[in-house]
Parts: structure tokens; sequence; C-alpha cells
């Protein structure tokens, strides 16, 4: 009688209602299934992601050289002498040549083909692909593809003589002051296709109502691109701006596959500076002081596109 009363409960009508089970544990554990789950790639990102930032941050105030020394702190003197050292302007020199002209040609070489490709032409998946195949090449199959083309006694130059333009000559990849560009024609080349079908999702996804209005009141084609359509894909281009500004700065196998840093260290950037530094010259706090200035850079892209994206949405 005792364990009959115990199931049962009085409401609030003075009904007796029967009490409601205990959970079962195999409905607790569905519910911190997700959790379970995910706690493995959680703990992986936090120790091999942000532990490793938060100790090469620590190392980079450290007078660490072939073995990282934790009781030699120097405060910032490893930031004074990174920017004292010649090789780092010019890595970072390289970087906003190297960065400002792959952005801005693939920006517009991206947004040309996506156009191209919203006029509803003939094969069009055929062409879509071709465009995108370069993006499904690593940048050291790239750089050692365009290694071959640029050599002046093996590539473009030799062909050109074979040809009988014997007056032709294309030696960027050997000459100090034009090598950097040539690290511009292969990044474009794998990463134009991707920006072009980041804009032509964009255009596909614009309302068609506001095309067909501004045709019936006259608007070209080109006026309707310029005026209506491409300020619709604004998100599309901070989130292209976002990825190409990451694939510039973190850029390393592409530089070690075409041009290795030189001719001398004409080509260095940020990211070989830290590598030849850290690793080949055994000055590992001068190589963390450079990784750190290359997350500085990559957060001072990233804070304000969140803080943008943050505050349009708090508006809406």
């Amino acid at each position: 009688m005792s364990n009959n009363n115990a199931a049962l409960k009085s409401g609030a009508d003075g009904l007796v209602q029967p009490a409601a089970a205990p959970r079962r544990f195999s409905n607790r554990l569905q519910d911190w299934l997700p959790q379970i789950v995910l706690a493995p790639s959680f703990l992986i990102s936090l120790v091999f992601v942000y532990g490793f930032i938060i100790w090469t941050a620590v190392l980079s105030f450290t007078n660490s050289r072939m073995l990282p020394n934790y009781s030699n702190f120097v405060g910032f003197d490893q930031y004074v002498r990174l920017f004292e050292n010649d090789r780092w302007a010019v890595a970072a020199t390289n970087l906003l040549i190297f960065g400002s002209l792959f952005m801005l040609i693939c920006l517009l070489l991206g947004a040309f083909m996506a156009v191209l490709l919203d006029q509803k032409i003939r094969q069009e998946g055929a062409i879509r692909t071709i465009y995108l195949y370069p993006m499904a090449l690593s940048f050291i199959v790239t750089g050692t593809a365009w290694k071959w083309i640029l050599n002046p006694g093996l590539g473009l130059e030799k062909m050109m003589h074979d040809w009988g333009f014997t007056q032709f000559t294309f030696d960027w990849l050997v000459n100090p002051d034009m090598a950097k560009y040539t690290l511009v024609i292969a990044a474009v080349w794998q990463s134009s296709g991707f920006v072009m079908a980041m804009f032509l999702a964009g255009l596909r996804g614009v309302d068609n109502s506001m095309i067909k209005a501004a045709q019936l009141d006259g608007a070209s084609m080109p006026t309707i691109y310029r005026r209506i359509v491409l300020p619709c894909l604004r998100p599309v281009l901070f989130s292209a701006v976002m990825i190409l500004a990451h694939i510039a700065i973190k850029s390393f196998d592409l530089v070690m596959a075409l041009t290795g840093g030189g001719p001398g260290y004409s080509t260095d950037l940020p990211a070989t500076f830290m590598y030849a530094h850290a690793f080949t010259r055994s000055q590992i706090g001068l190589g963390s002081a450079s990784a750190m200035m290359m997350l500085a850079g990559v957060l001072a892209i990233l804070v304000p596109y969140l803080y943008s994206e943050l505050r349009s949405k708090r508006n809406d």
C-alpha cells in the first residue's frame, strides 16, 4: 500500500495524479551525447591551437635560442630586435606588396568571372570546373608548376626563343626586384577561382525582382550590376577579403616551392622569416616574436570584421 501511495501525488485541483517517473540513464546520456562527442575536438583545439599560441607568446618574451629558456625573460627586447632586423623589414614590405596585389587582383578577376558566368552561358558547369580546379591543388604543387613555367632556361622564355622570338625575355624568377611578383601570379592563378565561386553564389542569391524592375526602368546591365547587384554582395566581399588576407599572411609553402625566399631573401615573407630564424638559425625567441606579429596582422583584419558583423546584427 505504501508503494502505491509513493507513486501518486496530489494535483492542484485535489485529484490524485501519478508521480513523474525518474529519468532513465539512457535519456540522460542522450542529452549529454553531443557534449561527449565534441569534447575531444574541443580539447585538442584548446591545447594545440590556443595553448600553442600562448606558449609562442611566452617564448617571444624570452631569450630562447636553440631550446626554450624560461629562466631569462627579456620583455619586449625580441620585438625591438625584430623591427631593427633588415630582413624583417624586407619581409614586411614584401607582404604588403604581395598581399595588396594578390587580394585586389583576385577580387577583381573573381567578380568579373562570376558576372560572366551569371549570364547563363553554355557549358557553364565545365567552365566553372576549369576555374575552380587550381584551388584543388596545394600551394606546393602550384609553386612547383609555376617554377617550371617561369624558369628562363626551361619554361616560357625558352619556348618563345624556340618559336623564333629570340629577343623575348621573362626573367622575373631570377630578378631580385621582380621575383616577388611571380608569387602574385601563382597565388592569383590558384585562388581567383575560389573567389569567383563565392561571388557566383552571391549573385545567384540576389532577388531577380529587383533586376527586372531596373530593366523596366531602362537601366542597362552594367548599371544594374554596378548600382544594384554588386552592393548586395558586400557580405561576400568581406568574407573574400578575410580569406584572402589569411592566405597572404600565412603564405609559406608557395614561397618555398616557387622562389625559396630568393634570390637572396628578396621574396621573404613573415612566415618564411619565422621559419628561418626559429628552426634554422636557432633563434626561437625572435621567431616567436615574428609569429606573434603575424597573429596581430590577422587580428587587425578579423576584429573589425567581427565588430561590423555583430553591430549590423544588433541594429537589425
